[in-house]
């Protein structure tokens, strides 16, 4: 399956969802970086939910042959990241979200 950017970020959310993550944000940075395209900002309930969601999201890019390019936060589960070079994820704890609000600092995007 050959999926956009865009299309790619809402499967995703949905997967987040799947996994009881909430808050999900899509934004699209594509005019703000060259980090990425599109950045999908959830959160979790718990550190063993973040941990979860953003292995369920791994498990279901790797069967649709959307390799991971990076991860970072796994041990902690307060904060994961997962880097598909023009999509990044952040799952968030729910209190690291609110403190490092990275909606704010990405509010020039458009929200998909």
């Amino acid at each position: 399956m050959d999926l956009n950017t865009k299309e790619f970020a809402n499967l995703i959310k949905d997967w987040i969802e799947d996994k009881k993550g909430f808050d999900t944000e899509v934004i699209d940075v594509s005019e703000l970086t060259s980090l990425a395209e599109v950045f999908v900002i959830a959160s979790g309930s718990s550190d063993r939910n973040v941990q979860a969601i953003a292995d369920f999201i791994e498990i279901q890019a790797k069967e649709m042959e959307y390799p991971i390019l990076n991860k970072e936060g796994r041990q902690g589960g307060r904060w994961i990241l997962l880097d598909f070079n023009n999509i990044i994820v952040h799952v968030f704890h729910q209190e690291e979200r609110e403190f490092y609000n990275l909606e704010r600092l990405w509010s020039d995007g458009k929200k998909l």
